[in-house]
Order: structure tokens, then C-alpha cells, then sequence
């Protein structure tokens, strides 16, 4: 993988809210790299943003051409898997927005494929480079509460009427936990490793909703339990986390800002990139109160990481069985919603050794 020109050149596939949002400008902080095809059916959109590059309604056509290194696919969930193995099977290294897959099954066949081939497969795990994550990792890792006994991560938003949108609708891989599940779920295995169970409730709540739009998941640990949660109906009042371990707690009352920022056009490294000036709170034994300012995120690491993995001077950010071990969670998630009960995780043993 190093044998790479001076500049990755990259062809991102899909440019509606997450290719337009979240990838082109962080593609574009990346000195190393460069976009140079987009495949849209839509390219008066692209050239609105990106006027010297070339728009390719077929994404076969991208794949295919010799100006492309690596393929970024930040399409409806459904066709993550098909374009990635479409983009392996052409020669290309393959970044995949979360979820990786749909199923397991379809995640083992591209890392398999990944390693046949020997190209690089990430998947966009960018929440574990968010603010409000990192300072409650630093805390936890600092030992500030000691051994952690109670973890809840909530994602909540308050939209009360159903969009026309992908992600709302009835097809695979649509619903809230499909959308938001792999970020609160990559954050807590990164946090404490895999679980033994998941116990998992999904519903739909708000009138017209055609998928899941609350989710409550809770991972079995032998001595802690992690609680994940996310809704569309929350107007507010809820901490991003709340953390309690053995010698106190910790809150973190507001989201990391970088998707507000990019929403607002702040492009990755201006000035206040990435500043959270919410604190994060601390309570000892006393239940005195400590004020500890956040640190700063800063969602450019992934792709700082995919070029250093590709050059050959530093590890894959987010390696594929770390997304794998991320589908198994939401996959047993969904079947324990279903059977009502907790269930195991339906890895292998010699995956989870890897994972390890």
C-alpha cells in the first residue's frame, strides 16, 4: 500500500446529505488527497461545489477509471456493500459510511474480499474523533470515577414529523437504529470491548413513522451496564452522557458541534473547528461539582489516518472486524427486539481474537 503517488486520489460515490456533508469537505482538509470523480446522478449539484471535477452517473464508471485510488461510497445503506465489493473486485481501496452492511454475512464476504484482493477497507466511524466523546474517554481513561458501573450514551433529536427520506422510510436499512445505532455503538466498544448480551428495545413513535424511530439498547457487561439510547422525539433536557463508576460521575450536557458546523459551511481547521465550550462535569463522593473543559474534536483524523494507511506510515483508523464486531451489536440488537429477549453476539470465536 505504499506505493501511492503524492496525492490519494479519490472518487466518492453519492453526494447527498452524507457525501456532501461530511466527506467532500473532509476529503478536501486532507492535503494528501483529492477528489477527482464523483459519481452523482445529480451534477449540477456536484459542479455547484466542485466545478473541475468530473461527474459520473454510474458508479461502475468511476470504479473503473485509472484516476481513482481509493472509493468513498456514501450511499443509501442498501447499496454499501454491493459498490463495495463492486469497488474491491475493480482494485480499489474502499471506504464505506457506516453501517458497513446490512447483515454479517455481507460484512465477512468484504473482508475477505479486502484481504484477497490486498486493499485497504475502513469504514467512516468518524463519531470516535467527536468532542464530547473524547472527554469522556479521557475522564474514563484518566480514572477520574474509578471502575465505570453505569454508561449511557444518548443521540436524541426532536423530529416530530416523518420525512420523505431513505432513511425514514420502509426499505433496508432504513430506521433510527440503523442511522444512529453505529455510532453509539462504536463509541462504547472502543470505550469496553465487546459485550457477553444485548438486550434491545425498537419502536416506532411518531405518526406515519414507517421504521424504527427510538431505540433502547443496553450491552451486558459482567460488572457494568452500558445504555444506548437515541429518539426523535426529544426536544432537549437529556445529557449526551452520563457516566457513574466506583469513585463518582461524569456528564456531558451537549453534542460535539462539527456536523452544526459543517451544516453551516465552517470548512475542517478554521478558526474554532471543533471547540466545544460545553464542560464536562465531574462529581466525587461528596457530590462536589468539578467543571473540566472538553476537548477539541476533530473528525479530519479519520481521513489523516486513511492516508497514513495507505502510504505505509501508520495503521487502518477504523481496521474492518472493528466494523464487523460494530454490525454484530445491530444485528443482535434487531433480533432481540424481535424475540424479546437478550441475545449473544453471532461472532466466532477467531473473530473475536482479532477484534482483540
Amino acid at each position: 500500500m505504499s506505493q501511492f503517488p503524492p496525492v490519494i486520489r479519490v472518487g466518492l460515490i453519492g453526494y447527498g446529505f452524507a457525501g456532501k456533508t461530511f466527506h467532500k469537505p473532509l476529503l478536501m482538509a486532507e492535503p494528501r488527497m483529492r477528489i477527482t470523480r464523483v459519481a452523482s446522478s445529480d451534477s449540477e449539484k456536484v459542479h455547484a461545489d466542485l466545478p473541475d471535477v468530473a461527474v459520473d452517473v454510474d458508479p461502475a464508471i468511476l470504479m473503473a477509471n485509472e484516476d481513482v485510488d481509493l472509493v468513498v461510497i456514501a450511499t443509501p445503506n442498501e447499496f454499501h456493500a454491493p459498490l463495495a465489493r463492486q469497488g474491491l473486485l475493480a482494485g480499489k481501496n474502499v471506504v464505506v459510511d457506516k453501517p458497513f452492511t446490512l447483515t454479517l454475512p455481507q460484512a465477512r464476504e468484504l473482508i475477505t474480499l479486502a484481504t484477497q484482493q490486498e486493499k485497504l477497507l475502513s469504514v467512516f466511524h468518524n463519531r470516535r474523533w467527536d468532542s464530547d466523546f473524547l472527554s469522556v474517554k479521557n475522564a474514563i481513561a484518566g480514572g477520574l470515577i474509578g471502575r465505570v458501573t453505569h454508561y449511557e450514551s444518548h443521540i436524541d433529536r426532536f423530529r416530530p414529523v416523518v420525512r420523505e427520506r431513505w432513511r425514514e422510510g420502509n426499505k433496508p436499512g432504513a430506521g433510527l437504529w440503523f442511522d444512529l445505532g453505529p455510532h453509539l455503538v462504536d463509541q462504547a466498544l472502543c470505550l469496553f470491548g465487546l459485550p457477553r448480551a444485548v438486550h434491545a428495545d425498537l419502536m416506532m413513535q411518531r405518526e406515519g413513522a414507517l421504521s424504527d424511530d427510538w431505540a433502547h439498547v443496553v450491552l451486558e457487561y459482567d460488572r457494568h451496564r452500558v445504555i444506548l439510547h437515541a429518539s426523535m422525539l426529544v426536544a432537549g433536557g437529556v445529557p449526551r452522557f452520563v457516566v457513574h463508576g466506583e469513585r463518582g460521575s461524569i456528564i456531558k450536557r451537549r453534542q460535539d458541534e462539527q456536523e452544526a458546523q459543517l451544516l453551516a459551511d465552517m470548512l475542517p481547521g478554521e478558526t474554532g473547528w471543533g471547540h466545544d465550550p460545553d464542560p464536562l462535569y465531574a462529581y466525587d463522593e461528596n457530590g462536589s461539582e468539578q467543571e473540566i473543559p472538553a476537548l477539541t474534536g476533530d473528525q479530519r483524523r479519520y481521513y489523516a489516518g486513511i492516508a497514513d494507511a495507505l502510504t505505509g506510515i501508520g495503521p487502518n483508523p477504523v481496521p474492518p472486524i472493528q466494523a464487523l464486531a460494530v454490525m454484530a451489536v445491530i444485528e443482535a440488537a434487531n433480533r432481540s427486539a424481535f424475540e424479546k429477549k437478550s441475545v449473544g453476539l453471532d461472532l466466532t470465536k477467531e473473530e473475536m481474537i482479532a477484534w482483540l
